[in-house]
């Protein structure tokens, strides 16, 4: 194999080392009660104390007690849970390098550009019937079942891609596929903004879009140098590893076993998540509070619309993924290999592709160290906008060459605009949305507010990546991606006057201020127990 072959599968392991030795040695420690990985101070895994005060005020001492607990297993459970979202990733950019194989004259299934769309569309529909049905089911049944669960659709979706032999078995797979997609967005962050800590739930959170963008390296990665049924295999074999992971190492959602009056469960899954030396009495009882709160309504449609937070919360997400789907990101992920052909681009479509790929890694990556540090609202406010002079000024070359105008002098353009829109999406409007759905919510309402948040959702994208083969027939390039610029204008705006800022606030805190209820005084901060509030 030699080098330029080789590029791709660099890029993908060097940006992702770092999170598979977290997340591989913290499966070994659930194995291993014993081990002490917080020792490797590379790993950065567990916070020192916040208050280690060890003496009273008379002098005698006392013993020490963990303000923060281990991150081992919060990392190594939430990086097994979001392998479903990494397959996720594989079935968004399995048509960039699928579609030029099914339009060629020598493929068995034969497909028209207007089919292609439908192919690359309907996993929006198909989220549609996963989001509604996979959160209430995380409130009947758990969160943990439900995400073993949507392994099997996963796996029976590639099953059938692979032996298609007519158009109409594609869009059957991809309805199915959708579904799944439809169910990891609204379980996957539920589940791991109840099993993190608030000093790094942003974090783990963000890991969700994080191994969307490892998928969707992946797919680009080997998708020039396979065929077609060796990518359906390929991308097969994701969904059985994840089941694995599931089934061995993740715990259920303290949160819901408290909720279900399991409350020794809870403490055990707790201690598993926190380590022995955790002290879980304060975050038992402020959980059991958050219940108690959410237990003054019965969970159903009419509280739900009647609760200033949810509404609140449900205006936040939709806009984010409404704003998200609109700067069109997916066509983006869908065509960026027929776009960069068509910009006459001086580097090959296929290693521009990559070169997206691994900019949408590196930048989410650098989003999830920096959620917790920077803030939610800042890192959406610098996405945004730099999203949108970027799409502008390709929408400018574009307008330029379909009116005749010479752009060869300037053909690195598509590729500069493109790596820095995907580099800032990456960085701020491809995670945050992730992480704001595991944080807003209150438990009696997230299984059917985030069910109904993701099918409104799904509907705008279905409708933005259905359209955009009939914007460009009649508007070209140029218009249809000032649309999209456009579009991140306005989500901007959004996030300026609308989206709250949940740095380090724990749910509760949320959700009182989602209420409007008014923050306790600087002399009434600490709790009960004389903690502090978590710090940046």
């Amino acid at each position: 194999m030699t080098f330029e072959n080789l590029h791709p599968e660099v890029g993908a392991l060097s940006s992702s080392t770092y999170l598979f030795v977290k997340w591989f040695l913290g499966i070994v420690s659930t194995f291993i009660p014993s081990l002490e990985p917080v020792k490797n101070p590379l790993l950065a895994l567990s916070a020192p104390p916040k208050n280690d005060d060890t003496t009273a005020a008379g002098g005698s001492a006392l013993p020490a007690i963990r303000q923060e607990g281990k991150k081992f297993r919060q990392y190594a459970t939430a990086l097994s849970a979001t392998v479903g979202p990494f397959a996720v990733g594989t079935v968004l950019a399995w048509m960039s390098p699928a579609m030029p194989m099914l339009l060629s004259p020598t493929s068995k299934i034969k497909v028209t550009p207007n089919q292609g769309s439908w192919v690359g569309s309907l996993i929006a529909i198909g989220a549609i019937f996963g989001s509604i049905p996979a959160g209430k089911c995380a409130d009947m049944f758990g969160r943990k079942p439900v995400i073993l669960c949507l392994t099997i659709p996963f796996i029976t979706s590639w099953t059938i891609i692979y032996f298609a032999t007519d158009v109409w078995m594609l869009y059957v797979a991809r309805l199915i596929a959708g579904s799944c997609l439809g169910g990891i967005t609204a379980t996957v962050p539920m589940y791991i903004g109840e099993i993190a800590e608030s000093s790094i739930r942003g974090e783990l959170c963000s890991y969700v879009q994080l191994n969307v963008t490892l998928g969707i390296l992946y797919v680009y990665a080997i998708g020039p140098f396979v065929n077609y049924y060796s990518l359906a295999i390929m991308c097969g074999i994701l969904p059985l590893i994840w089941f694995m992971l599931v089934l061995l190492v993740i715990p259920e959602s303290p949160m819901y076993l408290l909720k279900r009056g399991r409350k020794e469960d809870a403490e055990k899954a707790l201690v598993w998540l926190r380590g022995k030396d955790y002290d879980i009495a304060s975050e038992m009882e402020t959980l059991q509070l958050h219940i108690e709160e959410s237990k003054k309504h019965t969970g159903k449609f009419k509280d739900m619309i009647s609760s200033r937070a949810t509404i609140r919360a449900a205006i936040t997400v939709l806009g984010l993924l409404n704003f998200l789907s609109c700067s069109g990101i997916n066509v983006l992920i869908f065509y960026a290999q027929s776009i960069f052909e068509t910009s006459n681009c001086s580097v090959s479509p296929k290693l521009c592709s990559v070169i997206i790929g691994v900019l949408q890694v590196i930048f989410t990556f650098a989003s999830s160290q920096l959620v917790d540090r920077a803030g939610r609202r800042v890192l959406l406010l610098i996405s945004d906008s730099v999203m949108a002079v970027c799409l502008g000024t390709l929408a400018y070359y574009f307008w330029l060459q379909e009116h005749g105008v010479d752009v060869s002098s300037f053909n690195l353009i598509p590729l500069i605009s493109l790596g820095v829109y995907i580099s800032t999406f990456a960085l701020g409007f491809g995670p945050i949305p992730g992480v704001m759905i595991g944080e807003l919510f209150s438990p009696e309402f997230k299984g059917l507010a985030i069910g109904i948040v993701c099918v409104l959702a799904s509907l705008i994208e279905f409708c933005v990546v259905k359209t955009y083969q009939t914007l460009l027939n009649y508007c070209d390039h140029g218009i249809t991606f000032a649309i999209f610029a456009g579009f991140c204008v306005l989500g901007t705006t959004f996030v300026w006057f609308l989206v709250p800022e949940t740095k380090n606030k724990s749910l509760q805190e949320i959700q009182d201020e989602l209420s409007g209820k008014k923050k306790p005084k600087a002399g009434q901060s600490q709790n009960a127990t004389g903690s502090q509030p978590a710090s940046a």
